[in-house]
């Protein structure tokens, strides 16, 4: 099966068909979330092939096959983050320049920025003072890089 669009996401399914439908899982590390072809194998051990025609990013919870007993799903994998939490306008400027300066990808969740663990974040973390912890979680889409250069 070569599947080349998202027919939906999760979160727009009726949840009583969401209820009765067969559902199958493709597992993602985050970073294959970019990937707009690739080889795929569903928690039930059917390969699958993906080629997008559109240059979209794949989404946690993203439907790439559906008919009326049967779906597959798109999960990811927890990524080993970084939650920073700084207290202050301060704090977010100060460590928000300092990671941009290294062209660490970040996401946020409400007041909380999400990068992927290092251990040299981790540690100007600490010698900043700012708060943060270390966690597995799951995130809804990859960690990209923007393209820069210092011309």
């Amino acid at each position: 099966m070569i599947i080349e669009e998202v027919v939906t996401h999760i979160d727009q399914i009726d949840p009583k068909i969401l209820e009765s439908t067969h559902k199958e899982k493709i597992y993602l590390e985050s970073s294959d979330l970019v990937k707009r072809i690739q080889r795929v194998t569903t928690d039930h051990g059917k390969e699958i092939g993906i080629r997008l025609k559109e240059a979209k990013d794949l989404q946690a919870g993203d439907v790439l096959y559906m008919d009326e007993k049967n779906m597959i799903i798109i999960e990811v994998f927890p990524d080993d983050l970084l939650i920073i939490s700084p207290r202050s306008m301060h704090e977010m400027g100060t460590i928000a320049h300092q990671l941009g300066n290294r062209h660490l990808p970040a996401q946020f969740e409400e007041d909380q920025m999400l990068v992927q663990y290092d251990y040299l974040v981790e540690e100007l973390l600490e010698q900043l003072e700012i708060p943060f912890s270390r966690e597995k979680r799951k995130v809804k889409q990859a960690f990209r890089h923007i393209g820069h250069s210092h011309d």
